[in-house]
């Protein structure tokens, strides 16, 4: 009888975890916006590839991918908001430039740059994706092939993808509120120690350790370590991190292969640039109903859009594998202070520390 019950409860287990990370929930995302998201990241490809210049276009690519922060608020609010966040978005590219030449400043500055960063998302209560998007702009940066002179040039670049997106949105807002009532700009709650100020510390403690991690063990353009990390901790339950973390290695695994199946195409800058409006859309579709699913071509997209100058050189095995190899090191670290993130004997030892550095009334 023992036996059945701990069968039974095996089974049960089984079962809900199974639940929990094949549930395909519902969605009344408008198919506008995927399609107008895919416009903010694509159109600046299909310009470059026009001007026989893709590698620009990728810059300004990841640009309007601050498309995704316009808030579903009345158009005065909305543009405020995404105008400031491609502000946000152009000064962390920035950051992550600058720290390409100083390779000893890059820990620090993405520690910080994490923690400033997820404090102000959590203090303006910004939705998701919260701040994932800038610390991927950073991270990309840092392991971008660029010379001192070109600074100027990417950083124009980013900047004007992301004054793109924000025209694309204007347009976009226009014409969904004529469809529906927008959601009203409510004052913000008071701010707490907990939300934010210890919850970004500890997330960008660890964002920084995934990346020293990566160092150690000597892993080429290993942004991607850090950005799974944020992608998992930043989830508001230790189910949310667990679900999330094992979402993104399973999507990431199986997206690996449509990678390859995909650098297997006689490939060129105007099949590029429509793969890339495709892959946009299908992920801006699926997000929201099933994260594992849009990782499937989150992946071949970000592989796309960091390595997209450097395809064709050297073997895209080599570079698979090492996405992968990132993606479960970052995920994992990720669990990890996912984890600590919501022990509570965790949040009391360490937040009276934390309160003793930054006491709460220098920070809110």
């Amino acid at each position: 009888m023992t036996r059945r019950r701990r069968r039974d409860r095996v089974r049960s287990v089984i079962r809900t975890e199974l639940d929990h990370l094949t549930t395909i929930r519902r969605s009344d995302r408008r198919w506008q916006m995927p399609f107008c998201a895919a416009l903010a990241s694509g159109l600046p490809l299909l310009i470059g590839a026009y001007f026989d210049h893709l590698e620009f276009g990728f810059v300004s690519s990841l640009g309007g991918m601050v498309f995704l922060y316009a808030p579903n608020t009345p158009l005065s609010h909305r543009m405020v908001a995404l105008m400031a966040s491609a502000f946000a978005m152009s000064a962390c590219y920035t950051a992550g430039v600058i720290c390409h030449f100083i390779p000893a400043l890059l820990v620090p500055m993405l520690t910080f740059l994490t923690i400033l960063v997820s404090m102000v998302c959590r203090y303006y209560r910004v939705g998701p994706p919260g701040s994932l998007f800038f610390i991927m702009a950073a991270s990309i940066a840092v392991y971008s092939p660029v010379g001192v002179l070109q600074v100027p040039l990417n950083v124009g670049l980013l900047t004007m993808g992301c004054l793109l997106a924000c025209l694309i949105a204007f347009f976009y807002s226009v014409y969904l509120l004529r469809l529906e009532a927008p959601q009203p700009a409510t004052p913000l709650p008071p701010a707490t120690f907990e939300f934010t100020v210890f919850d970004p510390i500890v997330i960008g403690v660890f964002v920084g350790i995934s990346l020293s991690i990566a160092q150690a063990f000597d892993l080429q353009r290993a942004y991607w370590v850090p950005v799974s990390c944020l992608a998992v901790i930043q989830e508001a339950s230790l189910r949310g991190v667990w679900n999330r973390q094992f979402q993104r290695i399973a999507g990431t695994g199986i997206g690996l292969v449509l990678a390859w199946c995909l650098l297997l195409l006689p490939l060129d800058k105007w099949t590029v640039s429509l793969m890339m409006i495709v892959l946009t859309f299908l992920i801006e579709t699926l997000v929201v109903r099933h994260y594992g699913l849009a990782v499937v071509f989150i992946t071949p997209l970000t592989i796309f859009l960091a390595e997209g100058t450097r395809l064709g050189h050297g073997s895209p095995n080599v570079m698979l594998q090492a996405r992968l190899l990132d993606t479960v090191i970052g995920s994992l670290l990720g669990l990890i202070g996912g984890y600590c993130l919501h022990n509570q004997r965790f949040r009391d030892v360490v937040g009276k520390q934390i309160k003793r550095v930054f006491p709460a009334r220098l920070m809110l």
